[in-house]
């Protein structure tokens, strides 16, 4: 057991708890939170739609960037004092953003949101792995499971009603409470760690990383906007994230003192579960960014309704959640994985059958199943991964778990969202093709009169919401592929001789 487990009453460690907890939701909503303000938000900046989606760009890259120097400053500085800097520091960034008043101010305070808010999830996990014994991990895992988990999934529906009833601007500004809280409960209850001055941070290293991810991010994140490869500037970046991820792993194993520890991928359970970690953050966020579209623009649910009936996709994960940490000492945590993945993958299967006269009841069933199985997978993944890796190398690991899932909900989303545009401009020729007077069993409304185009134009935009659907259910179908690929690699992993037990820090 720990030290610092050991030092803690369980009432200290239960507030410490709640104030590791509320600095995670706060950072974990942002990555969401903002999607639904950004019509909002482009019209005080007088952006253009290409520009204002370096409100979101901005924030992935910066915080990309700076998750892997987590462990590194967490050494230099302490833990608790990382904790402190990093909420004031994302609080005062969250104000900037909420009283910008050109795009600059804007993209200038996400970056800074980016840069404090990068730490908040991985000093979070190697907080509560430290702070609670072994037989408690599973518990503990589990409830910092919930602000991870929970917060992207709350973001939407929390973003709309603070747009839909004040302004956009309380989309930011609702971080300062929420930051002021955890700050005071990490000042009062989160025990000071050791600082070690002696590491050295590997400045080629960490040039060469950060220029990869930064590049592949604006790839991912402008390559729809730019036709993708037909665009000089994505090959750019592309050669660029390729190039320097190469030096990165050449100067990795040849460096005596290298940015990243050789030795952490070595841990096959780490090395599996950054896989799984992969997967699950193309699910996690890949889902949420393709369904208010599709219940919004195609169903014609208004912007409160779609973040009612997908609010309960995040009860299903807090659910199973609770009932994971209580059961995962007895049972192998393999199975729960696959349970998980299992319900994950049905879910997609049933969402790719949706049509456009769904009611809100197919939304929030598939939402729940969907929550509920990755509730099964999150917490499990989280112990198997650390299970086995030397406890010097967890600070380490816990960045670069966060880095990966984070990867792959950027990759994920980038990929699905051109699938989509791809798969309707497909299946509208496809539909079209079919959709014509002299075609035997073509019955259109009366009003939609060959002969006139305003008839021709009501038969074009059905044509394109029909094609677009199509679309939607493909995507979701690729998902549930996606998935099903993941589950063999559960075999990969191995459990440790006594079990989910960790080894003391």
């Amino acid at each position: 057991m720990s030290e610092v487990a050991l030092k803690l009453s369980p009432s200290t460690r239960l507030m410490a708890t709640l104030s590791i907890i509320l600095a995670t939701i706060m950072q974990t909503i942002d990555t969401t939170i903002a999607n639904v303000a950004l019509p909002h938000m482009q019209g005080a900046v007088s952006a253009t739609q290409d520009q204002i989606s370096w409100v979101l760009t901005s924030y992935i890259v910066a915080a990309a960037i700076m998750t892997p120097p987590t462990a590194i400053l967490t050494s230099w500085l302490g833990r608790r004092n990382m904790f402190i800097i990093a909420i004031i520091g994302f609080t005062i960034a969250s104000m900037l953003c909420g009283v910008s008043q050109t795009l600059g101010e804007m993209v200038g305070a996400r970056l800074l949101q980016g840069v404090f808010g990068a730490c908040l999830v991985p000093l979070s996990q190697t907080a509560m792995l430290d702070m609670y014994p072994p037989e408690q991990r599973g518990q503990s895992m589990a409830m910092w499971g919930l602000g991870v988990m929970v917060g992207p999934v709350l973001g939407p529906t929390l973003g709309g009603y603070l747009t839909e009833m004040y302004s956009w601007r309380w989309v930011f500004f609702i971080n300062l409470p929420l930051g002021i809280i955890a700050l005071l409960g990490m000042l009062a209850f989160l025990p000071r760690s050791e600082t070690d001055m002696s590491r050295r941070f590997d400045v080629i290293g960490f040039a060469m990383l950060s220029i990869s991810i930064g590049a592949l991010q604006l790839m991912l994140d402008r390559g729809q906007s730019q036709d993708w490869f037909g665009s000089g500037e994505i090959i750019a970046e592309l050669i660029a994230t390729i190039l320097f991820g190469y030096l990165f792993i050449v100067h990795m194993f040849t460096s005596k003192a290298p940015f990243l520890e050789p030795a952490l991928f070595k841990d096959r359970n780490l090395s599996m579960g950054l896989i799984l970690a992969f997967v699950v953050g193309i699910i996690l966020l890949a889902t949420m960014a393709l369904l208010p579209p599709l219940l919004q623009n195609l169903v014609g649910y208004p912007v409160l309704t779609t973040g009612v009936v997908m609010a309960p996709r995040g009860l299903g994960t807090g659910v199973a959640m609770l009932i994971v940490g209580r059961i995962v000492n007895r049972i192998d945590p393999r199975h729960l994985m696959l349970f998980g993945l299992s319900l994950t993958a049905i879910s997609l299967w049933q969402m790719s059958r949706f049509n456009l006269n769904i009611g809100p009841w197919d939304v929030i069933y598939t939402g729940l199943l969907q929550g509920f199985g990755l509730g099964f997978i999150f917490i499990p993944m989280s112990l198997m991964i650390f299970a086995t890796l030397n406890p010097e190398l967890r600070a380490e690991g816990s960045s670069m778990y966060s880095l990966t899932r984070n990867i792959g909900s950027s990759i994920g989303i980038s990929i699905m969202m051109t699938m989509l545009a791809q798969n309707s401009q497909t299946y509208h020729s496809i539909l079209a093709e079919s959709v014509n007077p002299f075609r035997s069993g073509v019955d259109v409304p009366q009003v939609w009169n060959w002969q006139y185009s305003q008839g021709l134009a009501a038969i074009n935009a059905e044509v394109t919401r029909q094609a677009s659907a199509i679309a939607y259910l493909a995507d979701f179908k690729m998902m549930m592929w996606v998935t099903l690929v993941a589950i063999p690699l559960l075999m990969l992993l191995r459990m440790p001789k006594q079990g989910i037990q960790y080894q003391s820090a």
